[in-house]
């Protein structure tokens, strides 16, 4: 697993203390790493109960997982972009709470939110891998496609990366505490306490108040930014008459998202990660996209530079990806022993130590190791009657799954830790290429190979997404105190409920839209998923050279001592979305380099943490909002020459880092 990142380019306090009877916003430690003999104390008291798991709660936290299913399906088909739920749930959750005027909320927001977040993490699993049935349907009709085959690999997927994840969250949210910076926690963490009584009134309320400015410029800049384009939302190289020339002749292309919740997300993991990142996408495309359309063959020439990267260069991310994730397994395999090893000794009936507080509490290891044996059980079943229907092949199908979602939940859990993204997309590709593989050399290929494998792939491939937004989940309880058996137990249900809601969402969209033909829904993942598995099936050629390349390029930076997950991530994510974390994470650094007065950085970083964290909830927010309008049928003309709104989005981005930097900058020191 890759070095973390230390505490100096990262974020630290935000608040004070706690006391009996509020909230008094986050502890000075709870961004940072602990000294040798200090502890962190949550904001709810370890020793006290608090409401947290009510009819309220689990209805309010269900419903949220319905809505946020069908919307977070639909945007994902229609654009390829799966929101973030965790924030605009955290967000209706405090809201309503409010609203209600219910005391002491703070546990039964921690339950909505962990619940209402099924739905995010359930779409990426299936959206980004079952489509590709129908896509593959049009061109070979016995392929065939029900709703239980959706359904169950989506709620067979989900509980396996619960219960896989479950015995690394001590490792992940408690022993590696400060280490890594959680970008998604942190934001929904602000989010949560925000709604909070205060024992210091003043601070609080300028607390929130900083929070709730930041979330409306950040939600009401991405809500005019994605609604009405009067800006250009990526700024690019190639819309100038010199970049356009450039280009041509070498291939070399410079852009950057002008959003506001990516540069808080920057900002938020800081420069160090975000410059590796940032490293890994110029390395794609400021030297293997030039030299592929400079020295490739004739096809790859004449190819605009946007496909040499989706069809070549982003293959090469790949590869390293899931030889970052072997080595992270490698680098974690003590962990993974000690979690076994735990289990073995709950097995037998040993303690493995003192009895342990509310808040460090999981649901007990030989309940989970239960759990796994019926899970795996009913996953064999699955694909033994549903899918395969051949014994022996299903057995290994069923091997691969149980392996690599097992394996790959670290990786995820990992990547999401550090950057708050996760390579699912990257991982399942690689999944469905080592199944088909696998496949064909057993006898199971053509038609019924292709079906089998995208199911296998849409297991694996919603495992790990639940994995790497479990980890958030648990991140935030963890801050605030949240008793962690509780959110594992309840988040069972809101993934069968998420599962239930995406299979039926799936059908319908299939049967208005459908994935294939002219006005037809894009789901880019899943036909990026078609277009590799069709020629491993059907006798086709792979791109096994690109895989190795990366996976080679992977070992050197680990050889080296550079973040190879981060850095092969970087590869893998567009150009333009990972600029903005350069940017965001500069700022981060200059705003807490700024003064010689180390207590007055540390109050300027903590507050842009705060903005930051405000930018991400409304981008995120006011994304929902952006899509509900384009879904409502609002389609507007920008009358606004291309020219201008690049100028435009220049402009705009320019200002909104004047008014991050100022912003930190008005930061006082509390003494």
């Amino acid at each position: 697993m890759a070095d973390p990142n230390k505490s100096d380019d990262r974020l630290n306090n935000v608040a004070n203390t706690t006391d009996d009877n509020g909230v008094a916003g986050l502890p000075e430690n709870a961004f940072r790493e602990l000294a040798a003999d200090e502890e962190y104390h949550p904001v709810m008291h370890p020793a006290h109960d608090y409401p947290e798991v009510t009819p309220y709660s689990v209805s309010m936290g269900l419903l949220l997982a319905v809505i946020f299913s069908a919307a977070a399906a639909y945007l994902g088909l229609r654009v390829g972009q799966v929101f973030e739920a965790a924030i605009p749930i955290a967000i209706i959750a405090v809201g309503l709470s409010g609203a209600l005027n219910k005391k002491n909320a703070l546990g039964q927001n921690v339950i909505i939110q962990s619940i209402g977040a099924c739905s995010g993490v359930i779409v990426a699993g299936a959206i980004f891998t079952l489509p590709a049935l129908y896509i593959l349907q049009a061109k070979y009709p016995e392929i065939t496609v029900n709703f239980f085959e959706i359904f169950l690999s989506s709620l067979f997927g989900g509980i396996l990366g619960i219960l896989f994840f479950i015995p690394f969250r001590k490792y992940f949210v408690k022993d590696m505490h400060g280490k890594y910076p959680f970008p998604e926690a942190t934001a929904t963490t602000q989010v949560l306490v925000s709604g909070e009584g205060k024992k210091d009134k003043q601070q609080g309320s300028s607390q929130a108040r900083t929070l709730v400015i930041a979330s409306l410029i950040g939600g009401i800049y991405d809500y005019l930014l994605a609604t009405f384009g009067w800006w250009a939302e990526n700024v690019t190289s190639t819309a100038s008459q010199w970049g356009a020339t450039l280009v041509e002749k070498t291939k070399l292309v410079f852009s950057v998202n002008t959003g506001a919740a990516l540069l808080g997300l920057g900002y938020i993991v800081g420069l160090k990660y975000a410059f590796v990142i940032f490293a890994g996408s110029i390395f794609v495309w400021w030297i293997i996209i030039p030299v592929m359309g400079t020295y490739g063959s004739a096809e790859i020439v004449a190819m605009p530079v946007n496909a040499i990267f989706s069809d070549y260069a982003r293959l090469i991310g790949i590869g390293g990806i899931a030889m970052a994730g072997v080595i992270g397994i490698v680098k974690s395999w003590p962990i993974i022993a000690q979690a076994v090893g735990l289990a073995a000794r709950e097995l037998k009936g040993k303690q493995a130590g003192a009895k342990e507080v509310r808040w460090q509490t999981d649901i007990s290891m030989k309940h989970i190791v239960f759990m796994i044996v019926i899970a795996l059980a009913a996953v064999f079943i699955f694909f033994a009657t549903g899918v395969i229907h051949t014994l022996w092949q299903a057995a290994v199908a069923w091997l691969v799954v149980t392996v690599i979602a097992f394996l790959f939940t670290t990786v995820a859990a990992n990547a999401i830790a550090i950057v708050g993204t996760n390579p699912v997309s990257g991982m399942t590709l690689m999944t469905l290429i080592i199944a088909s593989a696998i496949f064909v050399a057993i006898g199971l290929n053509g038609t019924s190979g292709i079906v089998a494998a995208m199911v296998i792939g849409g297991v694996v491939c919603t495992a790990l997404s639940m994995a790497g937004g479990f980890v958030t989940d648990l991140k935030i309880g963890y801050w605030l105190g949240s008793t962690p058996k509780k959110q594992e137990s309840w988040k069972f249900l809101g993934t069968l409920v998420s599962a239930a809601t995406v299979g039926g969402v799936i059908l319908v969209l299939n049967d208005v839209y459908g994935f294939s033909g002219e006005n037809a829904l894009v789901a880019p993942q899943a036909n990026a998923m078609a277009k590799v598995i069709e020629p491993l099936m059907m006798g086709g050629e792979t791109p096994w050279i690109l895989y190795m390349v990366g996976a080679v390029l992977a070992l050197i930076l680990n050889w080296l001592g550079v973040p190879a997950l981060a850095f092969c991530l970087g590869m893998f994510i567009p150009l333009q979305l990972n600029t903005p974390m350069l940017v965001g994470g500069a700022i981060a650094w200059f705003v807490s380099n700024r003064s010689k007065d180390k207590a007055l950085n540390d109050a300027r970083r903590d507050r842009g943490t705060l903005i930051a964290s405000g930018l991400i909830a409304g981008g995120a927010l006011f994304g929902v909002f952006a899509a509900l309008t384009r879904f409502a049928g609002f389609e507007y003309d920008n009358p606004v020459p291309m020219e201008t709104t690049q100028i435009l989005g220049c402009v705009m981005y320019a200002l909104l880092i004047i008014y991050l930097i100022w912003d930190c900058l008005r930061a006082k020191k509390l003494y």
